[in-house]
């Protein structure tokens, strides 16, 4: 249950030309921007660490050289991503677009890449579908954000960078559900409910909510927010800030019940190739970024919710 129903207003100001979308491309498309950036601002230090010289800018191993290629899936949500203010489309992304660098991970790609010394000319965003990213191979980005959480697994096939982002998983039903005023994890046992494939908000239903039937899978979240919809399943677990979109955009008459909370909360890590060179230059930019906190004020612009969903108890 929201208990600040003046931010979810808020957010849904923003959010409220967003629409759901079908399907996305699965080939890589790349797209280059100069628009303007709305992060706080950063100059650029040409180099995430004084001391290692093997992360000033021209030294940089690169996918494709003098440009900072940031790859994420498509659609974008919001609020990671945003839609343009004027309506405009940047192919080939649909609801929210990277590259116009509002929404958190669009103004984190962007403060990272200025921190290792790039302009915003000289980021290209491109395609790349979520379970891709950490999938073994080489990779054609040179790092990923796309809620990606930190899973020892994921990272013997793809090096996971510290973490930009910590938060809890949720979980969002119908506002009809039996379930809308459940306040434990207890009242959960006995319902269905369903995950993207490979997400920790499916290791959250098998290993926090534990309950007695079988977990749904999903290829996307779009496939398990409509089985949501259609009432397939009692209700969906996602994070927190793509709970809040759900809920404000998506799925008329549904509401967040509670956030999973408990030990060490997870984290959203950018991923690189396996054993890349770019990664220690990477968490020196996420440290510094860190450190300044612009991270935080980030966090505080675009998911400014966290605070208002109840903890689920026992």
């Amino acid at each position: 249950m929201r208990t600040s129903p003046g931010v979810a207003l808020g957010l849904l100001a923003i959010l409220v030309a967003a629409c759901t979308s079908t399907g996305a491309p699965t080939s890589p498309t790349a797209v280059e921007t100069t628009a303007p950036s709305v992060a706080p601002s950063v100059a650029p230090s040409g180099a995430a660490s004084p001391s290692s010289t093997a992360c000033l800018k021209d030294a940089l191993t690169l996918v494709t050289p003098a440009k900072f290629t940031i790859g994420t899936s498509n659609p974008a949500y919001p609020p990671y991503f945003l839609e343009n203010t004027d309506g405009h489309k940047t192919d080939p992304w649909e609801l929210g677009d990277p590259t116009n660098g509002t929404g958190f991970e669009s103004a984190v790609g962007y403060a990272i890449a200025n921190k290792l010394g790039f302009s915003r000319d000289e980021v290209t965003w491109l395609v790349v579908p979520f379970d891709q990213s950490y999938a073994p191979g080489a990779k054609n980005f040179d790092i990923d954000l796309n809620q990606v959480s930190f899973k020892p697994e994921r990272a013997e096939t793809a090096d996971l960078s510290d973490g930009y982002y910590f938060g809890n998983q949720s979980l969002v039903v119908l506002k009809n559900s039996p379930l809308a005023s459940a306040t434990s994890i207890a009242a959960l046992k006995d319902h269905t409910f369903g995950a993207q494939v490979g997400t920790t908000s499916y290791d959250a239903i098998v290993n926090v909510i534990k309950p007695s039937k079988d977990p749904q899978v999903y290829n996307d979240n779009d496939a398990a927010i409509k089985a949501l919809g259609n009432g397939t399943i009692d209700g969906v677990v996602v994070d927190l800030p793509t709970a809040d979109y759900i809920t404000n955009v998506q799925v008329d008459n549904s509401k967040i019940v509670g956030q999973f909370e408990g030990g060490t909360p997870e984290h959203f890590s950018a991923v690189l190739a396996k054993s890349s060179p770019l990664t220690p230059c990477v968490n020196g930019a996420i440290a510094a970024l860190t450190s300044d906190g612009t991270l935080e004020a980030l966090a505080s612009q675009f998911l400014p919710f966290q605070d208002a969903v109840p903890v689920f108890g026992p």
